[in-house]
């Protein structure tokens, strides 16, 4: 799943190699992507009110729901 994140991310910012995933697992088994940029790309992969980003969020969730699993994307500055 985290690659799948860094994949899409790859694709919409212009340092792709500064794209990294962080991933964990909460307590409740929710999984949790900690996306990082670039600072200059922030703006990027949030995209105009957000819709980038909600548009991986949702992505995200998709995969998630086919393995039965809680996920959450954070893009972290």
């Amino acid at each position: 799943m985290a690659e799948l994140i860094a994949f899409l991310a790859r694709a919409l910012v212009d340092k792709p190699d500064a794209v990294s995933v962080a991933q964990f697992e909460e307590e409740d088994g929710t999984l949790v992507l900690e996306l990082t940029v670039a600072e200059e790309d922030v703006g990027q992969v949030i995209g105009r009110g957000g819709r980038t980003v909600s548009a991986l969020r949702q992505v995200a969730r998709a995969s998630g729901t086919k393995q039965g699993r809680r996920v959450l994307v954070d893009v972290v500055d």
